[in-house]
């Protein structure tokens, strides 16, 4: 579980770009965080991994806080940041078994969830050359491959299908059912509002900072008596 109390964050003076968020992410379900660019999305994944760290409020990782008790709260995150461009001078299976250290994977274990993820991915064969080789897709499967390899409880994920292939997304979308289904929490960032809607159980919407919408899809159709999309509906209440 996820829970965000009262987080707030400014870049600059007397503008917030998180005002008072209040979320809680429940244990079993794949939740939906939605809003324009610059709405301040990754900000708060930032804050939820640690990353960043809040002016205002907590966050709590299955009770643990973020700010202070950080270690036992990362040790339950899996995080696949915006952007797949780092560590770039090691090789894929260095960077994999960085991973596996980080979060004290046993070495049995973790060739076992390499080879399981990377040939899931297809990236298997490609383990010895440097991640700048990869392409940006590549790179994209080598940072989720490095994400879940701890099997993590919660997925917390930035934009996790850009760059990925059609199979490879499929795969992704099909693991997030399966992580969810067996009691766990993910939560992730998109702007393909048609995953979002065939994926989610339920939707958060941020908008210049501010949470303008929780729940489910049928519950953002009764509150704003619109039974369109989820894109129109996004839309709709975006540009209120």
């Amino acid at each position: 579980m996820i829970e965000i109390k009262n987080v707030s964050k400014s870049y600059v003076k007397n503008k917030k770009s998180i005002d008072s968020l209040n979320l809680e992410i429940k244990d079993g379900e794949i939740f939906g965080f939605l809003g324009p660019n610059g709405a301040g999305k990754t900000t708060t994944i930032r804050m939820i991994t640690g990353i960043l760290n809040a002016d205002e409020g907590d966050i709590l990782i299955d009770g643990n806080s973020i700010t202070t008790n950080p270690l036992e709260a990362k040790k339950s995150i899996g995080f696949v940041p915006d952007s797949p461009d780092m560590f770039l001078r090691l090789k894929g299976i260095e960077y994999l078994n960085f991973m596996a250290d980080v979060y004290d994977v046993p070495v049995e274990k973790r060739k076992a969830k390499i080879e399981e993820l990377t040939k899931k991915f297809e990236i298997y064969d490609d383990l010895n050359s440097q991640i700048q080789s990869y392409s940006h897709g590549m790179r994209q499967k080598i940072v989720i491959c490095g994400a879940l390899l701890s099997e993590p409880k919660n997925w917390i994920l930035d934009e996790p299908m850009t760059g990925l292939d059609p199979k490879s997304s499929f795969d992704l979308k099909e693991m997030m059912k399966e992580h969810a289904k067996s009691g766990k929490t993910v939560f992730f960032s998109t702007h393909v509002l048609e995953v979002a809607e065939k994926l989610c159980d339920r939707v958060g919407i941020v908008n210049k900072g501010k949470l303008v919408f929780v729940g489910t899809l049928a519950q953002m159709k009764e509150k704003f008596k619109d039974n369109g999309s989820l894109e129109e509906l996004f839309l709709e209440i975006t540009e209120e």
